[in-house]
């Protein structure tokens, strides 16, 4: 098969099915397979023995969920991946495998509040250290690090002032302390960034986001190398219960078909809206990684192939904005999700969030409200056209 990415998205993962033919990946519900006694039991201290045998329960694998973690693993250029029931509980099953009492995490001080409020309100309780840290600034990570360090988690663009990580720098700091970097690229998509090809070892994806694409299926995904994801798969992967239902994989499969015009669509799309927002006067700020105005433009031409489908803006009252928003908008959804076939926005208190989950000292705190001030609007931008995207925001702000 061609090694081009667009073709890869379409077809990796996914043969014709070997009895019917059938071109779309077939869905199989069934919770028990029947297995070959001759090839033993199963041992109650050693659970890799039941993920490594094709199919037995469907808790520990599953022949249309193995269809989508054979394809995103083809597309993160990984050597296999793990699927899970969402997000949250692919990064919970990551922490929870690696980390023990007395490791050390680090976690990108910015990210989807969510992993920032398991990391520090959760993880301390198990004993497991964790510093947040701005992991934009290499010497913060430096400073950070700790014989006990095991896992640097990242995520860029970072949910929601869409600052960035070098990926390259964050993992060679990393790994030269002997410690693992995980990067969340859930934003970015493979379609822009391949985490791995840049260092990382494990990349995570809420597959609830773009790879499903269309707002009808939750979904989970960590991809890596083989003796890293499939002691994850055999351990936590299995009790932690967090098991994907295939009629989910099915639909993320879907979605995965038009993953890349889907993508590619929607960053035109966001940048021409992210260009007539920041020249309409009425928004203060836009940020966004395609924009020469964002301060990591270069590292973003660098790193990234294309700029994403989200940005964010502030208004000069952003809080009655947020109201004026909400009440006029006839086209864009006033919606917390992202990633959809359709246009999205939301507000996100600065002081919502440094209360209830970032808590940053000061210094912090003031370089975080730089970029984000009182608080940013993240707009996921869909397939629509992007004048009437814009044209519905600039309208709905008229007092």
């Amino acid at each position: 098969m061609t090694d081009a990415f667009a073709t890869r998205a379409v077809h990796a993962g996914t043969p014709p099915d070997p009895i019917t033919g059938a071109i779309a990946p077939t869905i199989s519900p069934s919770v028990n397979h029947v297995y070959d006694p001759e090839s033993g039991g199963f041992s109650a201290n050693d659970v890799s023995d039941m993920t490594a045998k094709p199919f037995v329960y469907a808790r520990w694998t599953n022949p249309t969920v193995r269809m989508l973690e054979q394809r995103v693993a083809d597309l993160e250029e990984g050597e296999t991946a793990l699927a899970s029931a969402s997000g949250m509980a692919a990064l919970a099953t990551l922490f929870l495998g690696n980390l023990r009492a007395g490791d050390h995490l680090i976690v990108s001080d910015v990210c989807y509040p969510g992993v920032r409020e398991l990391a520090s309100q959760l993880l301390p309780g198990l004993g497991i250290e964790v510093s947040a840290v701005n992991l934009s600034q290499p010497e913060a990570l430096r400073d950070a690090l700790r014989p006990e360090t095991r896992l640097v988690h990242a995520e860029t663009p970072c949910n929601p002032i869409l600052r960035l990580t070098d990926l390259h720098v964050v993992a060679e700091i990393t790994h030269e302390a002997g410690a693992l970097l995980s990067v969340d690229s859930t934003l970015a998509t493979p379609v822009a960034t391949r985490p791995l090809a840049h260092g990382a070892d494990v990349v995570m994806h809420s597959a609830t986001k773009y790879l499903n694409g269309h707002g009808d299926a939750m979904g989970g995904v960590l991809i890596g190398a083989a003796d890293i994801i499939e002691p994850l798969r055999a351990t936590w992967g299995v009790r932690l219960g967090a098991t994907l239902d295939p009629r989910a994989a099915a639909l993320i499969l879907r979605g995965i078909d038009t993953l890349v015009p889907r993508v590619e669509t929607a960053s035109r799309n966001t940048l021409s809206v992210a260009e007539i927002l920041e020249a309409s006067g009425v928004v203060e700020r836009v940020i966004y990684p395609g924009l020469a105005s964002h301060p990591q433009y270069d590292l973003a031409m660098r790193q990234m192939d294309l700029g994403g489908a989200v940005l964010s803006f502030r208004t000069r009252d952003v809080i009655e904005d947020a109201r004026r928003l909400y009440r006029n908008l006839r086209l864009v959804r006033y919606a917390v999700s992202l990633g959809h076939q359709h246009a999205n926005l939301c507000l996100l208190k600065t002081d919502d969030l440094m209360s209830s989950t970032y808590h940053l000292p000061q210094t912090e705190e003031e370089e975080y409200r730089i970029w984000a001030g009182n608080g940013v609007l993240r707009l996921s931008v869909g397939l629509e056209d992007p004048d009437d995207i814009a044209q519905d925001i600039l309208s709905a702000l008229e007092p």
